[in-house]
């Protein structure tokens, strides 16, 4: 199992989407109001684990990978778009964004839909959890517990925006922050197309 867990950790704390969307929120002084982010991207985490390990990963091989990658890719964009339309002021030290947190529900969707997270669920699911002999009820109770390390991803990324923010100066800085933060999410978001949607359609 410490290679299961290992590789997971390695997979779900590196860099993407999700985990740059945690971090901006630490920034922008969401660390509370986004808790419902973090358990929204473990719950997809769950699901695609189940899913994988009780059915199978056939069904998501192929033009059902495509579509995926194309409207993980667009949602990934329209949430650049709105971190970079933000107003952020400052509430004494602390930064506060006029812009309602991201919650559950974007949570579920954005891990539902992020490529990475299929990439990162579907060795565990259909590799390693069948050679450790997990399966039946003790799959659930595994998911359940690498589920909880990815609440932890996002999780971690927006604690470390959280104290960076709290040391910034200004809602400029902020203003430039939630820029850079948008421009790093249209550049994932491109790649994921080029990689996942623009080259399986071309080969």
């Amino acid at each position: 199992m410490t290679a299961i867990f290992a590789y997971a950790i390695g997979v779900m704390y590196t860099p993407g989407p999700v985990n740059l969307l945690g971090l901006n929120a630490g920034i922008n002084g969401r660390l509370r109001a986004s808790v419902g982010y973090f358990v929204g991207v473990g719950s997809a985490m769950l699901i695609l684990l189940l899913v994988f390990g009780w059915v199978g990963s056939a069904w998501v091989e192929g033009p059902a990978l495509v579509v995926i990658s194309a409207l993980g890719s667009a949602y990934i964009v329209y949430l650049a778009v709105k971190i970079a339309r933000e107003s952020v002021s400052l509430d004494g030290d602390a930064p506060t964004s006029r812009s309602p947190a991201l919650g559950f529900r974007e949570g579920l969707v954005m891990q539902l839909m992020n490529p990475k997270g299929i990439v990162a669920t579907l060795p565990i699911a259909a590799i390693q959890f069948p050679a450790a002999g997990v399966h039946g009820v003790s799959l659930l109770a595994w998911s359940a517990v690498i589920a909880v390390l990815a609440i932890g991803a996002p999780g971690s990324y927006c604690v470390v925006g959280h104290w960076v923010g709290r040391r910034a100066a200004s809602p400029r800085v902020f203003r430039s922050f939630n820029t850079v933060m948008a421009g790093l999410l249209i550049y994932v978001a491109v790649k994921i197309a080029y990689h996942h949607v623009y080259l399986p359609l071309v080969s």
